[in-house]
């Protein structure tokens, strides 16, 4: 039988919020006609104000899209209203020979990437490169050392006086001229701290900004760390080059945000994170969408890919690059991913952190715990010990879910451990299916 997705994972490919409520409105089969499905693909025609249907059809793997309206949104409501139908009314979306208008895109889709695979690649340069690196490395470490200078500068001056500290924009566009974007998004994150955490930032920052400018010096998996950091990025197809890790990848949630890399607010970030099955390895794969456009990588949570990924080099390495897919993504386990206590999740995130200073929280399924609201917020606990949810990571909402979804009894959650507390991100309540918990 043809596993079809959730309501709630075809509502987190929409663009915006106004594309879910208006794909809510074609979620059913009056305005459709001929819709069908092979598997691989659904299609169909949507009538409207015209007298021609909207032709719309998706290609479920990746997902792609094609819809003949007009819209400048993608997926248009008219893809997603489709998803909706084929979701939650199986009948309506029999299984057929794709259309020919579909059939054409389809195929079209698939030649093109035949032949991007197939093309060769551009000579590359390797004196140029060199060059190239050379003077980056040499602007990164001056706009690094200026960085420590005026750190330094407001510790003597003294943190309860901002006024002699900035303006920290003009600090950050000065490290975004140094190309270093990296610092630069946490420059700027320093006007909005709180007192309390100032001391702290600054500290992190100047061992970064140190890092930066002794490079050579460092341990070539710190190394690749601090570039990192600092906003140095990975070509995708030199990391999918090789070495890649070949698994059957659990894809364990997905959060999406109104923020791209380097504090990029006009793009929108998806972060999906999966463990390999045979590995156990975790894995974060992130996509970028533009305004009105969600990101382009979508996967089902709870469902397993056979896949390659190519990880990004660092000193403990998480970030990858999706790679050679085998298949499309198929249910996983029906049981939920076996998970850590309290205790042991604070001791992985600790041992991570040796590796990488600079690391916020690390991805982590905590197993047997219970959601409770307490004087000071909420907290999850496994019966003899606690840890507090992330204040502000999600929604109240979500976290009222969690615990009706709980009902005071012990479940699978997946999430980020950090030193701020616990993220929630899925759940695997008693019936043993996932439940997101950062859309509601």
């Amino acid at each position: 039988m043809e596993e079809r997705w959730s309501t709630e994972h075809v509502l987190s490919l929409a663009p915006d919020a106004a594309s879910q409520k208006a794909a809510g409105k074609l979620s059913t089969p009056a305005p459709w006609s001929a819709p069908g499905t092979d598997g691989a693909a659904v299609w169909g025609e949507c009538g409207g104000s015209g007298r021609t249907p909207y032709r719309t059809v998706v290609e479920l793997a990746t997902p792609a899209y094609q819809c003949s309206c007009p819209s400048r949104k993608f997926p248009c409501k008219h893809a997603l209203g489709l998803l909706l139908l084929w979701s939650g009314t199986p009948q309506a979306v029999p299984a057929a020979e794709p259309a020919d208008w579909a059939a054409a895109w389809l195929d079209a889709r698939r030649e093109r990437a035949e032949r991007r695979a197939a093309a060769p690649a551009a000579p590359a340069d390797p004196a140029a490169a060199r060059r190239r690196a050379e003077r980056r490395g040499a602007r990164v470490a001056a706009g690094a050392a200026e960085l420590r200078m005026r750190l330094a500068d407001g510790i003597r001056h003294g943190l309860a006086d901002r006024s002699t500290a900035g303006p920290w924009e003009e600090v950050a566009a000065r490290m975004v001229d140094a190309q270093a974007p990296g610092l630069a998004a946490r420059v700027r994150e320093l006007d909005g701290l709180p007192q309390e955490r100032l001391l702290e930032e600054y500290a992190m920052l100047h061992l970064l900004a140190t890092a930066a400018t002794r490079l050579d010096e460092l341990p070539t998996g710190l190394a690749a760390t601090v570039r990192t950091r600092v906003g140095y990025t990975t070509d995708t197809a030199e990391l999918l080059a090789g070495p890649t890790v070949r698994d059957r990848w659990l894809v364990l949630g997905s959060r999406t945000s109104p923020m791209g890399e380097g504090g990029d607010e006009r793009l929108t970030t998806r972060r999906l994170w999966l463990r390999g099955a045979k590995t156990g390895r975790p894995a974060l794969l992130l996509a970028f969408g533009r305004p009105g456009q969600a990101p382009d990588l979508s996967l089902p949570t709870g469902h397993a890919l056979e896949a390659e990924l190519a990880f990004h080099p660092a000193a403990r390495p998480l970030r990858a690059a999706l790679g050679t897919r085998y298949g499309a993504p198929a249910p996983g386990p029906a049981a939920p991913p076996d998970g850590l206590s309290v205790a042991e999740a604070v001791a992985g995130y600790g041992t991570a952190v040796a590796d990488d200073p600079w690391l916020d929280a690390w991805p982590t399924v905590l197993t047997g715990v219970v959601p409770v609201l307490t004087p000071d917020g909420w907290r999850l606990t496994d019966g003899h010990h606690t840890v507090p949810v992330r204040p502000a990571a999600v929604p109240e909402a979500a976290l009222w879910r969690l615990a009706a979804v709980s009902t005071g009894r012990p479940l699978t959650v997946f999430g980020e451990y950090g030193h701020q507390g616990f993220a929630p991100v899925t759940a695997w309540p008693g019936d043993h299916r996932p439940i997101g918990l950062t859309t509601v």
